[in-house]
């Protein structure tokens, strides 16, 4: 067996696992039980995968001898997994001021939808992000995006999960039943054979359920005729209006014990891809609780994207991506509102330092 490592992290003031039972997912009830290692190291292997994780001491004994590409001291610093971002519209051109700046002079959203209206996201600490086409509306332009996706995929050390949203909106000219027969139809015939031949990977199908865009029984056919080519189903729905898609209060929500997941919707019209920043508005304008702020920033949105077997938590086999936190405490990371430039030493994504910042402060 092998005694050379990729990377060890040693002597960490906490190590936050989330979970560390093989859990898919947490609900409100076992959040109460976030997983944290006190003075804890991590091993990643050759492969990029966790070999190790535990008290350091553990970890010193068990690798004594071992040879690692890299090591990193984190004394008196935080380990986290790396962020999962669940919502993204990250491939468009050009930007949206104007927009911004109907919004700020009382325009609603959907005031901006009907007038037409590089991802810098490891450096605030995510590590797997899901990216949307949905700014072409036909075929050629939606293909495109994906290929730009896949170009990312192949190219970026992020970790990529790819999602068609062909049914973003209704094109201009057509009723929903005639957007919806393209989409089923045309694009996602085309979109399958792209798939089987292998030119293209997607992951995931999103409809913006909506008044005055795709309405339920829209909504429902174009989701199962995805989900009928293998793909996960994710969704926009009761984002602007209640249409009983799904229900958008947070603490409602993990009061029923649904599994809540977050995202930054990171898009030319709300420009923001900072997980950091989505936690700590989650925590002030939903009400959520720190703890179930990383865990549907970690392994629950990893979850909604079938990634949790492995991404999501710091678990044996799983990637090895993970944040390295210069503070003694994993939650100064959502309390800095703005602040993570300040606080992620490291951000590490299959063994390999992607990010490392040397502009941190102490605390």
């Amino acid at each position: 067996m092998s005694r050379n490592y990729r990377l060890l992290v040693k002597n960490a003031k906490q190590v936050v696992l989330i979970c560390n039972n093989g859990e898919k997912f947490m609900t409100k009830h076992e959040i109460l039980n976030l997983c944290v290692i006190e003075n804890g190291s991590i091993v990643i292997g050759s492969d990029g995968l966790i070999t190790a994780v535990g008290p350091a001491e553990t970890i010193r004994d068990q690798f004594a001898g071992a040879t690692f590409d890299k090591v990193i001291d984190a004394t008196g610093m935080c380990v986290l997994p790396g962020l999962v971002d669940a919502h993204t519209h990250p491939v468009w051109a050009g930007d949206r001021v104007h927009e911004f700046a109907m919004k700020l002079a009382g325009a609603s959203y959907m005031d901006v939808h009907r007038a037409g209206g590089g991802i810098h996201f490891t450096r605030a600490g995510t590590t797997l992000v899901e990216c949307k086409s949905g700014y072409g509306l036909d075929l050629h332009t939606e293909l495109k995006m994906l290929q730009v996706i896949e170009e990312a995929r192949n190219t970026l050390p992020i970790n990529i999960s790819s999602t068609y949203c062909g049914a973003h909106a209704v094109p201009k000219g057509k009723t929903v039943e005639e957007a919806t027969e393209d989409i089923l139809q045309v694009q996602l015939p085309r979109l399958k054979e792209q798939m089987s031949a292998g030119t293209l990977r997607v992951d995931n199908i999103d409809v913006f359920c909506e008044e005055g865009v795709f309405d339920l029984s829209s909504t429902r056919r174009i989701l199962q005729a995805g989900k009928d080519l293998g793909l996960n189903i994710n969704f926009h729905g009761d984002e602007l209006h209640p249409m009983n898609s799904a229900q958008p209060r947070a603490r409602d929500m993990l009061e029923a014990g649904v599994i809540v997941a977050l995202g930054s919707d990171f898009n030319p019209n709300a420009y923001c891809c900072s997980m950091p920043i989505v936690m700590h508005l989650a925590c002030v304008n939903m009400r959520m609780s720190m703890p179930e702020a990383l865990a549907a920033a970690t392994i629950n949105a990893a979850y909604a994207l079938g990634c949790s077997h492995t991404h999501g938590s710091l678990e044996v086999n799983k990637h090895g991506d993970l944040l390295v936190l210069n503070t003694t405490r994993w939650e100064h990371l959502i309390y800095q509102l703005g602040g993570h430039q300040e606080l992620i030493r490291y951000v590490i994504i299959k063994g390999n330092i992607v990010v490392d910042n040397d502009k941190t402060l102490d605390l």
